[in-house]
């Protein structure tokens, strides 16, 4: 794919492990604005399993806290008409493993804003594979401001 991921457009020097571009042993999830929600497809490597042919679920929980971050950082980013996200941490999230996720094919996740709060946003996001929702999150993400050690890291 050559357009260039939220990630790789606004964060490519950022070594987080589940989207940072730089960090070379991470998970490099890419994800991109489609409509009201943020996607993303991802593909597991076997050292990425729980078990034979089962993703492991703290992969699972770094997906989508990660791609749930990104969403809420580009919509409050367009809510406040800047051009550039503001630099979002994680406050809270919430991982329910609904079945075994098969690490054999493509993940699919999807995200979307449920609630604007100030300087935050809450977001639910599902992780799919083979068509079936596996896991579903939810999660409040902050925009910190200078002073927080997470402030310019993109």
């Amino acid at each position: 794919m050559s357009k260039k991921s939220l990630q790789e457009t606004y964060a490519p020097e950022s070594i987080c492990f589940g989207c940072g571009p730089a960090n070379i042993k991470g998970l490099h999830i890419r994800s991109f604005a489609h409509g009201d929600e943020v996607v993303c497809d991802w593909k597991p490597e076997s050292y990425h399993e729980a078990f034979p042919g089962m993703l492991n679920g703290g992969i699972i929980g770094s997906l989508l806290d990660c791609h749930m971050n990104w969403t809420a950082a580009f919509r409050l980013m367009e809510k406040a008409g800047e051009t550039q996200p503001p630099c979002t941490v994680t406050a809270d999230y919430s991982i329910k493993l609904l079945r075994p996720t098969p690490a054999h094919g493509m993940v699919h996740l999807s995200a979307k804003v449920i609630e604007f709060k100030n300087d935050r946003a809450v977001v639910e996001g599902a992780l799919s594979a083979d068509g079936k929702v596996c896991a579903i999150g939810h999660g409040t993400f902050v925009a910190v401001k200078p002073g927080h050690p997470a402030y310019h890291r993109w």
